[in-house]
């Protein structure tokens, strides 16, 4: 057999029809199909989502944490080729100064330190010394992490 020489995507699929997992689904086609200027999509009957449901781009926000230090053009090419789309990648990368933050919040309870490109293109973290001491969990029902790493107290009953 030969090695198979393609990368894996930078994303996968969530288990969406598990028992308590919301991904903010439904009412897309309802409140559109009645709209006044009929699309294509409503005369024809389609029903397809305008919103892609169910991905994680975690692997993505871990390969961007592999390459900090590295030549911006190069990594921004190989997450491109290996994605669905490029929107999630600047997420967590600011192209300017305004965009800049020490960490971003993902999903519920998970956060990523906050990257940027500098005047030389090379990729860098917003605050490398931020650790997960810095940040406090806003409940105690969830489990925080900080680049995959768990924060926050223990909780005592």
């Amino acid at each position: 057999m030969k090695p198979d020489k393609r990368k894996r995507a930078l994303y996968r699929k969530v288990n969406t029809v598990a028992r308590g997992v919301h991904h903010n689904s439904g009412s897309d086609f309802r409140f559109s199909r009645n709209a006044k200027n009929e699309t294509r999509e409503q005369v024809k009957g389609a029903m397809y989502g305008k919103k892609k449901r169910g991905l994680d781009y975690t692997p993505l926000f871990k390969f961007l944490l592999s390459k900090i230090g590295q030549e911006w053009d190069e990594v921004f090419s190989e997450a491109k080729s290996r994605l669905d789309k490029t929107e999630p990648i600047f997420w967590l990368v600011a192209l300017n100064e305004i965009e800049k933050e020490e960490y971003v919040r993902v999903g519920e309870s998970s956060y990523f330190s906050g990257m940027f490109v500098d005047e030389i293109g090379i990729l860098q973290l917003t605050n490398p010394a931020l650790r997960t001491e810095d940040l406090k969990p806003f409940c105690t029902c969830c489990t925080h992490t900080l680049n995959g790493q768990i924060f926050g107290q223990k909780h005592k009953k």
